[in-house]
């Protein structure tokens, strides 16, 4: 005796995946009525669809019975199935879970040393609060920090970033200035700082990526004049230490001269240029937009710098 099977190919783009949801409440309820009150759906609108589902799946799926419908041996065998598979689109479609609170792991960021400096502490008064289980990572700032972000290699980028590429998205954090810093008992701190003063000493640059020129030196250049700068470091923290132990002097963005400042060490004066201000900037890929772990990331980042702000403005008034 031979056995043929027909092998029948389902098409899913040409299914209406809404009607496993009639099937499921179909065969929980055993009744049109009963499924269509539990939908929402008109009884007429019910039967419609089980009557799809019946030339779909090639079965009866419920048969009238002495006491209502019965569900057939095909139908017993789906129902399992069916239930874990709607749980599952279920879970697909529902964003994922994100408790602060319980949260483990860690958040990756990128910037600079001072400005971790500055930043971080109101950063971290707000995980032990919010996530007291999630650690930070800071990452060293380098000419790709835009393709770290589009690798996963950190969370977000803060920096001072004027435009950012497809993909990219940008928050304006908080607006700064420049001042100058020099070691407290410098000779030129007891007398006012002209630009002629200004040129006549020596100065340290931080170079983060050791490419293009200084806000301060593209300042001058259009003013036709020029520094000596004896120093270029990578990092702000060296130079820090740098200018206070010499006589060099070193003009930075005023929040990160603040935390140098708050030392003890420093003085910091208005330099004799007008060198603008800038915004600082949070970055992150555009397909985080909607994570809720990312949403708060970002949602703390702004507290922090909010707060940061607010110490700046406390200081100058």
């Amino acid at each position: 005796m031979r056995y043929i099977v027909v092998m029948r190919e389902v098409n899913l783009r040409r299914t209406d995946l809404n009607l496993l949801v009639v099937l499921e409440a179909l065969l929980e309820e055993r009744s049109v009525t009963r499924a269509a009150s539990r939908l929402g759906m008109s009884q007429p609108a019910v039967s419609r669809a089980l009557a799809r589902l019946r030339k779909l799946f090639g079965d009866g799926l419920l048969v009238e019975g002495r006491s209502g419908y019965m569900a057939t041996r095909r139908a017993e065998d789906i129902r399992p199935r069916l239930r874990r598979a709607l749980a599952q689109i279920g879970d697909m479609l529902e964003a994922s879970p994100f408790d602060p609170a319980t949260a483990t792991g860690n958040v990756r960021l990128l910037m600079l040393d001072l400005e971790t400096a500055a930043l971080v502490p109101h950063l971290l008064a707000r995980l032990a609060i919010e996530a007291p289980q999630l650690d930070l990572d800071i990452a060293a700032p380098g000419p790709r920090g835009i393709e770290a972000l589009e690798n996963d290699a950190v969370d977000a980028v803060i920096g001072v970033i004027d435009s950012a590429p497809a993909g990219i998205r940008r928050r304006s954090l908080y607006d700064d200035t420049f001042v100058t810093l020099m070691r407290t008992g410098h000779p030129a701190a007891s007398r006012k700082l002209t630009l002629n003063r200004y040129l006549e000493l020596g100065h340290i640059v931080v170079s983060v990526t050791g490419e293009g020129p200084a806000p301060v030196d593209m300042a001058l250049a259009a003013m036709g004049r020029k520094r000596r700068v004896h120093v270029r470091v990578p990092s702000f923290l060296a130079a820090v230490e740098i200018a206070a132990h010499s006589d060099l002097i070193m003009t930075l963005p005023s929040s990160l001269a603040r935390t140098a400042a708050g030392i003890g060490r420093f003085v910091a004066l208005p330099p004799p240029l007008d060198l603008g201000s800038f915004t600082m900037s949070l970055l992150w890929h555009a397909r985080h937009q909607d994570e809720l772990r990312h949403i708060w990331l970002r949602r703390t980042v702004v507290a922090a710098a909010k707060a940061l702000a607010g110490i700046k403005k406390a200081d100058a008034e």
